[in-house]
């Protein structure tokens, strides 16, 4: 039986290998969106982690370091530096803004952080005075340029390789007393402190998040494409199920006289009905091997970070063994259903 099955692959070698090669695709689609969804996470916790932080102080009604700050005394600073368990206090300001690019405006995530909090750079040297910056190497920037930023010019000191956030937007770090200009008016605020250790209290009025907290700050602006991204993905699961269970199905039509014969002469129900399953598991697997190579060379093509974990490429055979499965049960049903006497009818 498991022979016949691999022979009627033989003989509609061509309808399976459209059904692999266009169940493959959808498998790339839903491995890049996942990469893509996966990507949102990875860039804010790469920011995150550049700053070599374990810990973040904030207003008490403040829900994280970043996008949900509210800016508070920048006396602060000298106060929670002394608390018990902290090594090094480090201050902190973030704020959206724009940079002029050519006539245009471009979107980027503005960081003011003291010096130990400074991210490594691939090139240049950190800021130390307001007038000075370093960018994201994804701004197309060098080291020597002047950089339009809230209506200021900055001269180009670091670059920090791939630096993002919030879905590909660069960021950009300044000195406090730059960033505190450019966002305040040159008033003495932060929009929290960042501690090295871990404080064993907390003043009145804050409160002290971690990491993980951080990075979900960073994330929250993009949580509704997160959602619509995993729909999307979902959907793209059931086409696939649905492609490769009309293959199946179709498969099943034009071999009624064939399941009848093997039903006329003795063969089992079930060893008809694994050569169906066999034929559905073969185009999965054969597809989520495509799916797999087509992600690969896709991802690069996005302008948007695609990181797919490992862990999708190890789901991937058994999702496709899943829908292998549920794809055949309308090939099964179809067979279950054939009358044996169909064998000795005519033509």
């Amino acid at each position: 039986m498991l022979t016949a099955a691999l022979r009627d692959l033989q003989w509609r070698r061509q309808r399976f290998i459209i059904a692999v090669v266009a169940t493959g695709l959808v498998f790339a689609a839903t491995l890049v969106l996942t990469g893509l969804a996966n990507g949102f996470r990875v860039e804010a916790a790469q920011t995150v982690d550049s700053l070599r932080i374990d810990s973040y102080l904030i207003k008490s009604g403040a829900v994280g370091p970043f996008l949900g700050s509210s800016p508070f005394a920048a006396t602060e600073l000298e106060t929670t530096a002394r608390l018990p368990g902290v090594n090094t206090a480090i201050p902190l300001l973030y704020s959206a803004s724009t940079v002029s690019e050519g006539g245009s405006a471009r979107n980027v995530n503005m960081f003011g952080v003291g010096t130990p909090g400074m991210p490594a750079l691939s090139a240049g040297r950190l800021p130390q005075n307001p007038d000075e910056i370093a960018v994201s190497s994804k701004l197309g920037r060098r080291v020597g340029d002047n950089l339009e930023i809230a209506s200021r010019s900055l001269a180009v000191v670091g670059i920090v390789g791939d630096s993002t956030a919030l879905g590909g937007q660069p960021n950009v770090f300044l000195t406090i007393a730059g960033a505190q200009r450019l966002m305040f008016g040159g008033q003495p605020l932060l929009s929290s402190i960042g501690f090295r250790g871990t404080p064993a209290e907390v003043p009145a009025g804050y409160r002290v998040i971690h990491r993980a907290d951080a990075v979900n700050d960073l994330l929250r602006p993009v949580k509704v494409a997160y959602s619509a991204i995993t729909f999307i993905a979902v959907l793209l699961w059931i086409v696939a199920a649905l492609i490769v269970g009309s293959v199946i199905y179709l498969s099943a039509l034009e071999r009624s006289r064939d399941f009848a014969v093997f039903k006329a002469v003795g063969v089992s129900t079930g060893s008809v009905l694994g050569g169906l399953v066999l034929q559905a598991l073969i185009v999965a697997i054969l597809s989520a091997v495509v799916g797999a190579v087509l992600s690969l060379a896709l991802a690069p093509l996005f302008p948007l970070h695609v990181v797919v974990p490992g862990a999708a490429f190890l789901l991937l055979p058994v999702v496709a063994i899943v829908v292998g499965l549920l794809a055949s049960v309308a090939g099964i049903r179809r067979a279950v259903s054939i009358d044996p006497a169909l064998a000795f009818g005519g033509p």
